[in-house]
C-alpha cells in the first residue's frame, strides 16, 4: 500500500495542482507543499518500517507488457526518504526562487513527475522496472533544465536530452541481451548469474546509460552545462538525487553479476579515477558558482564509483569501500542540497554567478555563511563532518587492496590520485568560501550589505537550516551510517561495517594531506595564478597565459578542442544536420532501389499488365503530406497549451519531409512552435501514457 500511495501521490499532485493553477497560483503552491509533505511521512513510515524488519513489495503484473516489481527494502527506503527530503527542502524554498519566473506551472508538473519516476527507480527490484521508471524521470526532467528556454538553456537541454536518449537505447540493447542469456531481469537473477563470463558484455551496455546519467567520464558533458542554466532547486536534485538513480544501476551491476570481476573492476576503477580528477580540476579553474558545484559533483560521484570499484575487486571482503560508496551516496546528496540552496540564494539577490559579482555577498549574513562553511568543510572531507566518513572508507579499501597484493602497485598510485583530488576539492571550496564570505566587492559592497537580514523569508531560511543541520550530526555521530550500511547489507549483498575507527590516527593522517594539498592549491595556484587585484577571478581559457607556460596553454587548447568538437558532435548541429542529412540519404537510396525494382519488375514479368507511366513517390507524398498535417496540429495545440506565446521558431521536421519527399518545405513551415527537443519529448510522454493505458 505505501509503495502505491508513493508513487500514485506525486502523479495526483502533479494533476490537482495543475487543474488549481488556473484559478491560482497560490492554492497550487499550497497542493504542491502538502503533497511534498505527504510523500515524505510515507517515506518516513517505510523506512520505519524496514528498521522493524519488514520489507514492502508490490507487484503489478502485465503493466508495460512485463509487469512491474517494486520493493521498498533498507536501502531502497533511505534512498525513498533521502528522495523525499531533499524534493521537500527544494519544494519550500521554490516559491520565493521561482516569483518572477515565467512557466512556474510547468515546473511544477514536471517536477512531480519526476519526483514519481525518481521513487520509482529506487523502489524497483527488476532491471525492466529501473528501466521504464529511469526513462520517464529522464524526459520528464529535461525542461528543468530548458526552463529558461534561452540560447544556453536550449542548447544544455539539448545536450541533456542526447545523452539521455543515447544512453537509455545502450542499456536497452544490454537489457536485451542479458534477458535473452539468462532469462530474467530480477536482481535475484542477476545475483545468481555472478561469475558468468557471457554476461561482461550485457552489464557493461547497461552501465552506459546508468553511468551517463551519474556524470561518469566521459558522459559527463551534460553536467558542467545543465546546473548553471537550471533553476537552483532543479540543480539540487539533479546533483543530489537525479546522478545517485544512475550510481543505484552502477551498484545492481557491479555487486551483483560483476562482483569479483577483475577486468571489470579495474576498468571501473578507472573510470572513477578519472572522473574523480577531471571534475576536481574543472572546478577549480571555473569561476561560476553553478559549474564549479557541478564540476564538484561529477567529481564527488567519481569518489563514489572508486568505492564501487574496489568493492569489486575486493569480492565478498569487499564491505569496507561497498559501505564507503553508499555513506558518500548519502553524504553528497546532503552536501549538494545545502550548497546548491546556498548558490539559490545568492542567484535569486543577485541574479547573476560569476565569482566577481558574488564577492562580497556573503558578509554580515551568518545563516548564509554557516551553510556554506557546513557544505564547504563536508565536501572537503574535514573530520567531523559527514563527507569525510565515506571517503575514509573507500581510501581504506585501496589501502585494503593494494595490502593483500603484498608488493608496490598501480593501486598505491591510485591512492595518491585520490588524496589530490581531495585537495583540489578543498582548494576550490575555499576559492568559493573566500570570494563569498571574506572579500570585498570593489564596487557593490554597500548594496550587498543593505540585504543583510532580508536576503530570503523564512522557508527558505528553514529548508536551509534543516539541510546544514544534517553535516555535523551525521558526521559527528558515524554510528548513524554505520547503521544505514548495515541496513543495505540486504540490497548490496555485502556485509555493512561496525566499530570503524574513523577517527585513529591513520585515517586522520590521510584527511591532513588532502587538507594540506588543498591549502596549497588554494595559496598558489588560485591566488597567484587564477586571482589578480585589478582582474578579480580568471576563468581558464585556451588563450590564458600561465606565466607563459607552452606546454599548459598547448594542452588547455587540446582540451578546449576536444570539448568543441564533443558539444557541436552531441548538441543541436548534430540533431539539425548531420541525422537528416544521413536520413535523407538513405531514404533517397531506398527510393531509387525501390523504383529500379519496379522498372525491373514492369519491364519483365509484369509488362503486359501496365502500360502506363509509373507515378513515382505518390504513397510516399501521402505519407509526408499526413504526417506533416498531423504535426502541424500537434504542435499547434502545444502552443494553446503548455508552451503558449514562445515563439521559438524550427523546421527540422518539414525540412526533412520536403527534402526526402520533394515536398516545398514552406508548405509545411509552422508559424508559431516549439523547439525540437521539447517536441520529442512532448510526443514521447504521450506516446508512453497512450500505451500504458491501451495495455
Amino acid at each position: 500500500m505505501i509503495a502505491a500511495l508513493l508513487l500514485s501521490v506525486p502523479l495526483l499532485g502533479a494533476v490537482v495542482s495543475s487543474v488549481c493553477a488556473i484559478k491560482s497560483e497560490r492554492i497550487r503552491d499550497r497542493i504542491y507543499t502538502v503533497e511534498l509533505i505527504a510523500v515524505f511521512a510515507l517515506a518516513v513510515c517505510a523506512f520505519a518500517s524496514n528498521l522493524r524488519g519488514a520489507a514492502i513489495a508490490l507487484n503489478v503484473p502485465g503493466l508495460c507488457g512485463m509487469g512491474l516489481t517494486l520493493k521498498l527494502d533498507g536501502f531502497r527506503s533511505l534512498y525513498a526518504l533521502v528522495a523525499s527530503f531533499m524534493w521537500l527542502m527544494t519544494g519550500l524554498m521554490s516559491p520565493e526562487y521561482f516569483a518572477h519566473y515565467k512557466n512556474r506551472t510547468r515546473y511544477y508538473l514536471f517536477n512531480q513527475i519526476t519526483l514519481m519516476a525518481t521513487l520509482g527507480v529506487f523502489m524497483s527490484d527488476d532491471l525492466y522496472t529501473t528501466f521504464i521508471f529511469f526513462e520517464i524521470m529522464s524526459l520528464a526532467s529535461y525542461p528543468w533544465v530548458a526552463h529558461d528556454e534561452n540560447r544556453g538553456a536550449m542548447s544544455a537541454a539539448g545536450t541533456y536530452l542526447a545523452i539521455a536518449v543515447f544512453g537509455g537505447m545502450v542499456t536497452l540493447m544490454g537489457l536485451f541481451m542479458a534477458w535473452n542469456r539468462i532469462g530474467s531481469l530480477s536482481f535475484a537473477a542477476l545475483t545468481a548469474a555472478r561469475g558468468r563470463a557471457d554476461m561482461i558484455l550485457p552489464s557493461a551496455l547497461i552501465l552506459v546509460g546508468f553511468g551517463a546519467k551519474a556524470g561518469l567520464f566521459p558522459l559527463h558533458i551534460w553536467l558542467p552545462q545543465a546546473h548553471p542554466v537550471a533553476p537552483a532547486p532543479a540543480s539540487a536534485l539533479l546533483s543530489g538525487v537525479l546522478t545517485k538513480t544512475g550510481v543505484f544501476g552502477m551498484l545492481v551491476i557491479c555487486l551483483r553479476p560483476m562482483l569479483g570481476c577483475l577486468s571489470f573492476g579495474n576498468v571501473m576503477l578507472a573510470l572513477g579515477l578519472i572522473t574523480m580528477a577531471l571534475g576536481a580540476v574543472l572546478a577549480l579553474l571555473s569561476t561560476n558558482l553553478k559549474r564549479i558545484l557541478a564540476c564538484s559533483s561529477m567529481s564527488q560521484i567519481g569518489y563514489i564509483t572508486v568505492g564501487v570499484a574496489m568493492a569489486m575487486l575486493l569480492g565478498e571482503e569487499g564491505h569496507v569501500p561497498a559501505s564507503g560508496a553508499v555513506m558518500h551516496m548519502v553524504n553528497h546528496s546532503v552536501l549538494k542540497l545545502t550548497l546548491f540552496m546556498a548558490a539559490g540564494v545568492v542567484y535569486m539577490n543577485l541574479h547573476k554567478l560569476e565569482l566577481n559579482d558574488l564577492r562580497g555577498f556573503g558578509r554580515g549574513k551568518p545563516l548564509l555563511h554557516a551553510a556554506f562553511l557546513l557544505g564547504a568543510l563536508g565536501l572537503a572531507g574535514v573530520p567531523l563532518f559527514n563527507g569525510y566518513l565515506g571517503k575514509t572508507l573507500i581510501h581504506e579499501g585501496i589501502l585494503e587492496y593494494a595490502h593483500e597484493l603484498g608488493h608496490f602497485s598501480i593501486y598505491n598510485v591510485c591512492e595518491w590520485i585520490f588524496l589530490c583530488a581531495a585537495g583540489v576539492t578543498t582548494g576550490y571550496m575555499l576559492k568559493i568560501y573566500i570570494a563569498l564570505f571574506w572579500q570585498r566587492n570593489p564596487t557593490r559592497q554597500a548594496e550587498y550589505d543593505a540585504l543583510n537580514g532580508r536576503y530570503m523569508n523564512r522557508r527558505t531560511a528553514f529548508a536551509l537550516c534543516a539541510a546544514m543541520v544534517l553535516i555535523p550530526v551525521l558526521g559527528m555521530f558515524p554510528a548513524i551510517l554505520e547503521g544505514a550500511s548495515r541496513l543495505c547489507a540486504g540490497f548490496t549483498g555485502i556485509e555493512g561495517v561496525h566499530g570503524v575507527h574513523f577517527f585513529s590516527l591513520a585515517n586522520l593522517r590521510g584527511g591532513a594531506i588532502s587538507l594540506a594539498i588543498g591549502t596549497f592549491l588554494y595559496l598558489t595556484v588560485v591566488r597567484k595564478l587564477l586571482y589578480k587585484k585589478e582582474r578579480g577571478y580568471i576563468a581558464v581559457q585556451p588563450k590564458l597565459n600561465l606565466r607563459d607556460s607552452a606546454a599548459v596553454k598547448y594542452g588547455l587548447r587540446c582540451v578546449d578542442g576536444l570539448c568543441a568538437v564533443v558539444d557541436h558532435a552531441l548538441e543541436n548541429p548534430f540533431c539539425m544536420h548531420i541525422v537528416p542529412d544521413a536520413v535523407t540519404a538513405l531514404t533517397r537510396a531506398a527510393a531509387g532501389l525501390t523504383d529500379g525494382v519496379v522498372v525491373l519488375l514492369k519491364g519483365g514479368l509484369f509488362r503486359s499488365r501496365s502500360e502506363h507511366k509509373h507515378r513515382k513517390h505518390s504513397v510516399y507524398y501521402a505519407f509526408s503530406y499526413v504526417v506533416g498535417h498531423i504535426l502541424d496540429a500537434f504542435v499547434l495545440l502545444l502552443n494553446l497549451t503548455l508552451y503558449r506565446n514562445r515563439p521559438i521558431h524550427i523546421d527540422f521536421v518539414y525540412v526533412l519531409a520536403s527534402r526526402v519527399y520533394d515536398r516545398d518545405p514552406e508548405l509545411g513551415r509552422a508559424t508559431r512552435t516549439v523547439s525540437f527537443g521539447l517536441l520529442l519529448f512532448a510526443a514521447g510522454l504521450l506516446l508512453a501514457l497512450a500505451y500504458l493505458i491501451v495495455l
